[in-house]
């Protein structure tokens, strides 16, 4: 969840300066967090250089819901708690964190409001890391931060698996009955990779939220090694379980995403033009998680896995720029399955307590 300012909700145990621990004691502790795996010292030593050392008690909030993020907390020892806010009143806790620990994170990555309050259950002791600060270094390209970034993004990757988990288990009232089975093979397997030559889908690109920002070179180095196609709707282009062989970059039309539950299907998202589709299984390296298929007559950008790999890892501006813009689909679905969950969490105690009124009235 993204965080705001360190100071404006916490209560100090004492005030920590840089110069207050043996560096080198320092750079081990921080050596041993989450943030660093895949650093060596000295890319650590850089990042830490920039880190402010912070410190709450216990039961105080470090991040309140809904305030402007500044920035990313490492936890070097301590457990804190993320809370939901729910519309109607109430909290629900949604992820506990302990030592080597990172939250905020999204933070780093774009600008936005913190999407859940934070509080310490034990005291905390770490770091606070500045977006501004980790956003120069990621201009500028630098090595440790890309990595750091990916590294982020993995985590982001399966804290949304884990929270469309905790969505499916919940009651849904908007869900329909399945009327059609799933494909068994690759529904597109018999799709050609060509397009009706009177739309000229290239002068689209440049319109795409995705592509903000890029120049017109950069647009045409990233999708030099996709491929286009058409779709019709009701069109599959993949369903739960299936290998991530490839992902989808929506040009023009809508697809949906959605999920098999018993004999129900509930609807995740509908995703229109510049929405990336099917990249999560490709970064996690597992199956496709959820069914997707078009809402209506759609052209569709293709990457496979290994073109798609290779542009979230590599360091040119186009590629930086193809990561950040992965990163925002990234979080625009963790914020929409943040709003689902708390709907349905609430619709479903307001189903509980009209049961149980009901049951005390004797109806």
């Amino acid at each position: 969840m993204n965080a705001v300012n360190s100071n404006a909700y916490a209560f100090p145990i004492a005030a920590m300066n840089a110069g207050d621990a043996c560096p080198d004691t320092s750079l081990a502790a921080f050596c041993a967090t989450g943030i660093c795996c895949g650093l060596d010292k000295a890319e650590a030593a850089q990042l830490l250089a920039m880190a402010q050392p912070v410190s709450f008690s216990a039961g105080s909030r470090m991040v309140r819901h809904g305030e402007p993020s500044r920035g990313a907390y490492v936890i070097r020892k301590g457990r804190i708690e993320a809370r939901l806010t729910l519309p109607g009143g109430g909290e629900k806790t949604v992820v506990e964190l302990a030592d080597g620990s990172m939250f905020g994170e999204m933070s780093l990555l774009d600008n936005g409001q913190s999407i859940a309050s934070v509080f310490a259950v034990s005291d905390v002791e770490g770091w606070f890391i500045e977006r501004n600060l980790f956003r120069a270094l990621i201009a500028g390209r630098n090595p440790a931060a890309l990595a750091i970034q990916r590294t982020i993004t993995s985590g982001l990757v399966a804290r949304l698996g884990i929270m469309n988990g905790e969505l499916q288990r919940q009651v849904a009232p908007e869900d329909r009955r399945v009327l059609i089975s799933a494909p068994a093979g690759d529904p597109l397997a018999d799709t050609p990779r060509t397009i009706d030559k009177n739309f000229d889908y290239q002068r689209f690109l440049s319109l795409l939220p995705f592509f903000a920002g890029f120049t017109r070179e950069e647009i045409d180095c990233v999708v030099a090694s996709a491929k286009i196609m058409e779709v019709s709707r009701g069109q599959w282009l993949f369903s739960a379980g299936q290998p991530s062989n490839a992902c989808y970059l929506v040009v023009r039309g809508a697809v949906e995403a959605n999920v098999y539950i018993e004999n129900n299907v509930r609807r995740l998202a509908i995703l229109g033009p510049g929405s990336l589709v099917g990249y999560m299984g490709i970064l996690a390296d597992t199956p496709h998680n959820a069914n997707t298929v078009a809402r209506e007559n759609s052209v569709l950008l293709e990457f496979t896995a290994a073109d798609f790999l290779a542009l979230y890892k590599g360091t040119s501006g186009a590629e930086v720029k193809t990561q950040h813009a992965i990163q925002c689909n990234l979080l625009q679905s963790l914020s929409r399955s943040y709003s689902q969950l708390s709907r349905l969490v609430t619709q479903a105690r307001l189903s509980e307590a009209l049961q149980t009124r009901a049951v005390r009235a004797g109806i």
